[in-house]
């Protein structure tokens, strides 16, 4: 074994040291919610308290080292702190979001240029100022706007205009299992958007631009015209060799995509350290036929560094493109000026820097993955490789990529559960094929780009890349229609996470440094992840709920007893797999649902009428018309669908009945009205719309 192993990696990378108490720092505060008063207090008592350690002899400090790291850690720990207070824009005194009230009007800057939905045009706005009754009030924050397609906007970045709309707060859909958007446009400043139809808003003389944003915009719009020039397949074509370029993806298919998902390559349509790498291969290749710049190595490192960011700001600056620049330049000035610096100490002060600039990318996925596989393959690949010597050069190059596809997935498959519950059982075979494809394709695009300028040029490069991407995606989607090409609907929580980590880090340490301690210990560990996974399991043959989705416009509702469930809804989230893997799927995973059966043995149903166990449901989707009743029937829960023309009053004079749940078929006014009837009548009311799906356990 080599000596190197000896040497803990937190002695060669200190940086880890500092990371770890700062990362600590931002979870804390997050979950916990510090005042400001807390964070400065903690940050200067510990800083006075570390600095006082210098005022002490040699041989005291040397005695509390101890005391002296662990005050160091608390001071790191109050920073990150701090770091989180201070990049929630609600914490800022000209937040709009203090002052706004309805009916006011926002002076509001288009951030970016239009982009096209399927119902509408999406962009970010930054509000400029508020305008209350005759007084203005400057401020700040940026808003999500929709702009009806009634009408094509005559909108572009940097105008200004201003809206007399009352703004939504982004809300989550409530759904079990579903994505946290309200958490994710927080992350980014954003809490509130706004649906503008061509009356509710103005466009002002007035611009306000940034030139170097326009520049990026403007040459982003160039490359995107060049691709459709000389991309003359199908749109998925196009749409790919955006993506693949500059990280473009309003053109591709959602089918598509996940047919990229389930055959693990998904990464190639995601610019990130793979692109960064190939382009700085071309720069190095490139500087290093330039006399003057090969001379000196600081100007060589400055170009290509600057050339790596331009791109990544070409691409749209997303959290993981600049994420991906950020490790690409540590390691790349590490590498150039320090011969023996650690990768792993440029990993974690790349984090750091990452961290401060931005503290809520520890929640943010492409950062876990990105980092998880760069630290995956320096710790495996090496091992992995060393498994099989082949004498064959190409069968070397094949199992030398091979080797980095296993030793990224050792890492970063235990959280791809977590988040996408489904694991590609055919990666290694689509990325030996893809990853080398979708490098000529890259390098392809980019002399289109440089030479579409020369006459036939352009064409013949064009069909090049046209085949290429043509062929990878024949590939993926055959691949991807093989039985059994995905490993789908896998249950994960946090607990088994951190379990399934746990037994991968302890295999790993027994077969790579002979440690047989960690071989109990990963037994240890999958005896306690097989234990949790039964008793989830159990768990769920149990379970028996009544679950109206918050879908909008839409009637959904599961019936589910064990791990299987009747649907009860619109025909269109049968049909339409997007509504149906946004607004159902998640919900029918966390709750290890099967395939949809007819019936369940223990739900019985006449009309509207529905008996599960022993809970009576009255399902109403249209007026009702009802004689009077000597006796009132009980119920436990009315849903009301569809917009029906009744009254609650009504309803209440028929069925003994103290739930009534309105779903999101309905108009939100209509659903107020209800509101305000069933309070009258001292009646419990749910709005789905409001409060995001009503669960019912019935086995209670």
């Amino acid at each position: 074994m080599s000596k190197t192993f000896d040497v803990p990696v937190w002695k060669t990378a200190p940086f880890i040291r500092l990371l770890v108490p700062l990362m600590a720092g931002i979870i804390l505060q997050w979950y916990v919610q510090f005042s400001l008063l807390f964070c400065i207090t903690s940050i200067i008592s510990f800083l006075i308290a570390f600095l006082l350690f210098f005022l002490f002899p040699l041989s005291v400090r040397f005695k509390l080292r101890p005391l002296q790291a662990v005050i160091l850690n608390l001071l790191l720990l109050s920073f990150g702190l701090i770091l989180t207070w201070q990049k929630d824009v609600r914490h800022n005194s000209n937040w709009f979001g203090r002052f706004y009230q309805d009916s006011d009007y926002l002076l509001v800057i288009i951030n970016e240029p239009l982009v096209e939905k399927a119902k509408s045009f999406k962009a970010d706005g930054y509000i400029e100022a508020i305008i209350h009754n005759d007084s203005v009030i400057e401020s700040k924050g940026k808003i999500l706007l929709y702009f009806s397609k009634d009408s094509l906007p005559p909108l572009q970045y940097g105008d200004k205009i201003l809206i007399n709309k009352n703004l939504q707060q982004i809300k989550n859909s409530g759904n079990p299992g579903a994505f946290n958007y309200e958490r994710y446009a927080g992350f980014q400043g954003i809490f509130h958007n706004v649906f503008l139809k061509e009356k509710d808003w103005v466009k002002l003389d007035d611009k306000k631009i940034n030139r170097f944003k326009q520049f990026l915009f403007t040459a982003r719009e160039n490359i995107l015209l060049t691709l459709k020039k000389n991309i003359s397949g199908s749109k998925d074509e196009l749409g790919i060799a955006e993506a693949l370029l500059i990280g473009y993806t309003n053109d591709l298919d959602k089918d598509l995509v996940q047919a990229y998902s389930n055959t693990g390559v998904v990464h190639i349509i995601a610019i990130s350290g793979m692109h960064l790498g190939l382009i700085y291969l071309l720069l190095v290749a490139i500087f290093k036929k330039m006399p003057l710049l090969n001379r000196s190595k600081i100007l060589q490192v400055l170009l290509i560094l600057g050339c790596l960011w331009l791109f990544s700001l070409l691409t749209g600056a997303a959290a993981s493109v600049i994420r991906a620049a950020v490790m690409f330049s540590f390691i790349t000035v590490g590498t150039s000026f320090k011969k023996r610096s650690s990768i792993y100490n440029s990993l974690a002060a790349s984090a750091f820097v990452m961290l401060c600039y931005n503290p809520y990318f520890l929640w943010d996925v492409g950062f876990q993955l990105s980092y998880l596989a760069v630290v995956s393959i320096i710790l495996f690949q090496k091992p992995i490789y060393n498994w099989w010597y082949i004498r064959n050069t190409w069968g070397d190059k094949a199992w030398k990529l091979a080797a980095i596809s296993l030793a990224a997935q050792i890492l970063t498959f235990p959280i791809c559960i977590y988040y996408f519950h489904q694991f590609p059982n055919f990666f290694l075979l689509t990325n030996l094929i893809a990853v080398p494809l979708s490098g000529i394709i890259l390098y392809a695009e980019i002399a289109l780009i440089a030479f579409s300028w020369i006459p036939y040029a352009g064409m013949f490069i064009g069909k090049a890349v046209t085949f290429m991407v043509w062929l990878m995606n024949k590939i993926v989607l055959w691949l991807n229609e093989v039985p059994y090409a995905v490993w789908d609907g896998l249950p994960s929580s946090v607990l088994s996470t951190w379990l399934l980590y746990a037994v991968v880090i302890g295999f790993s340490a027994w077969l790579i440094n002979k440690e047989k301690s960690m071989l109990s210990r990963a037994l240890l560990f999958l005896l306690a992840f097989v234990g949790v996974l039964a008793y989830n399991d159990w768990q769920i043959q149990k379970q028996q709920k009544l679950i109206v989705y918050n879908v909008p416009q839409h009637r959904a509702i599961d019936f589910i007893n064990g791990n299987q469930f009747n649907f009860i809804g619109d025909s269109i989230l049968l049909q339409d797999g997007m509504l149906q893997n946004f607004h159902l799927k998640p919900a029918r995973i966390s709750l290890q649902l099967n395939e949809n059966r007819d019936s369940l043995t223990n739900l019985f149903h006449q009309s509207t009428f529905y008996q599960f166990n022993d809970k009576r449901i009255l399902l109403i989707d249209k007026p009702l018309a009802f004689d009077s009743v000597p006796q009132k029937t009980a119920i436990d829960i009315i849903i009301i669908s569809k917009n029906p023309t009744l009254r609650i009053a009504q309803l209440a004079s028929v069925f003994d009945c103290q739930q009534y749940v309105f779903d999101a078929s309905n108009s939100l006014w209509k659903i107020g009205k209800w509101q305000k009837d069933c309070e009258e009548l001292h009646l419990r009311s749910y709005s789905v719309s409001e409060k995001g799906a009503f669960v019912f356990d019935v086995g209670q």
